[in-house]
């Protein structure tokens, strides 16, 4: 990247977005930062700013907006201002959450992806949009997913995995008239190096019964625990994604990015149990039977994440990674850690969470994820 480069990033400051401004900053001292925050978290984005370096933190600048609202919430002054010195833009805001209503993700998700390309098309120098998805909007689908791959009629478990997928096909009209690059991360845990998460739900359901579970007890596992559960370190996809947006060669493309061999479900609950100080996982329950469990009546309100994890665990799925890896190379990004190599960190910062809400007798003001 050049001196006179700016990178706008929406969604902060969610982890994926403070973690992609950290990239930034750090691996190019010249780069500047243009950070759309909402009015609400304006105070949660100056306490990060306020950890960071001086010299970084005089890099990045906040623009008080919402990534989801016409120019994104700007005046049409601040707008323009924006459009002429951004260079590069790295749209993060998104809706993950499972328990979402679909009006919030249709406004975060699809009219998000909107608005960035209309912020991006207004743009007098842009190098790049890299827009921010999941491989999770393959669906239902099984066996190959490749990374060109995205209508191929697989059906949507939840409301996210569909508006992604509405949004990417937004992202792919547009590619003709905007430098466009999209990144598709598998299953995003926390950061490698401090285990740090901004939610608990997904596969830290499975570190929370782990570590909250007796000792000596060895829990079943849900299903036989032979299909692949793809996890990915969120300081990675931020790592890699950078990389991509900086090289022209990403443009009008889509990358998986993957662990290259990831882990069986059974080896996953191993690795959490063995770093939880846990016995292993014992025997197994059928799928079915712990899907029909979830359905029970008082449950519906909590079900949603296990339901939707339970189908992860048990879908049969690979994600063919050939451009991603093929391009990283030659960038000199390292493939993605395995998970044996920081799975510790994300025990133990699930444990500490936890010790810190049961010191402070923390009780959930109605039924829900007990992670959340």
């Amino acid at each position: 990247m050049s001196a006179a480069d700016v990178v706008l990033v929406t969604g902060f400051p969610s982890l994926l977005a403070r973690t992609v401004c950290t990239e930034i900053v750090q691996s190019d001292p010249r780069a500047r930062v243009r950070a759309v925050v909402r009015p609400k978290f304006l105070a949660d984005a100056s306490a990060f700013l306020e950890d960071l370096p001086a010299e970084q933190r005089d890099r990045v600048g906040v623009v008080e907006g919402d990534a989801a609202a016409i120019d994104l919430g700007l005046s049409g002054l601040e707008f323009k201002s924006l459009a002429r010195e951004v260079t590069h833009i790295h749209h993060c805001a998104q809706v993950t959450h499972l328990g979402v209503d679909s009006a919030a993700a249709e406004r975060v998700n699809v009219g998000g992806a909107r608005e960035a390309i209309e912020i991006a098309a207004s743009c007098d120098h842009l190098e790049s949009l890299v827009f921010h998805s999941t491989v999770h909007v393959s669906g239902d689908r099984t066996g190959l997913v490749r990374e060109a791959d995205l209508k191929a009629g697989q059906s949507f478990r939840t409301v996210v995995e569909e508006t992604k997928a509405r949004a990417e096909k937004i992202m792919r009209s547009a590619m003709d008239r905007v430098p466009i690059c999209v990144v598709r991360p598998a299953t995003i845990v926390g950061d490698s190096r401090t285990g740090e998460v901004d939610r608990f739900d997904g596969p830290y359901l499975l570190i929370l019964l782990v570590v909250t579970s007796p000792p000596d007890l060895a829990l079943p596992l849900p299903g036989p625990g032979d299909e692949a559960l793809n996890l990915v370190p969120i300081d990675w996809v931020a790592r890699a994604s950078v990389a991509l947006g900086r090289d022209p060669r990403s443009r009008g493309r889509t990358f998986h990015l993957v662990d290259p061999q990831p882990f069986t479900t059974r080896k996953v609950f191993e690795l959490v149990a063995r770093a939880g100080g846990r016995r292993s996982p014992r025997g197994s329950i059928p799928a079915n039977l712990a899907k029909a469990l979830l359905r029970a009546p008082g449950l519906e309100r909590i079900a949603k994440s296990p339901r939707v994890l339970l189908d992860t665990l048990t879908t049969n799925v690979t994600y063919d990674a050939h451009d991603a890896d093929e391009l990283l190379v030659s960038l000199g990004v390292s493939s993605c850690p395995p998970l044996e190599s920081y799975v510790e960190k994300l025990v133990e910062y699930v444990k500490e969470h936890v010790k810190r809400r049961r010191a402070t007798k923390v009780e959930p003001v109605e039924v829900e994820d007990p992670l959340v």
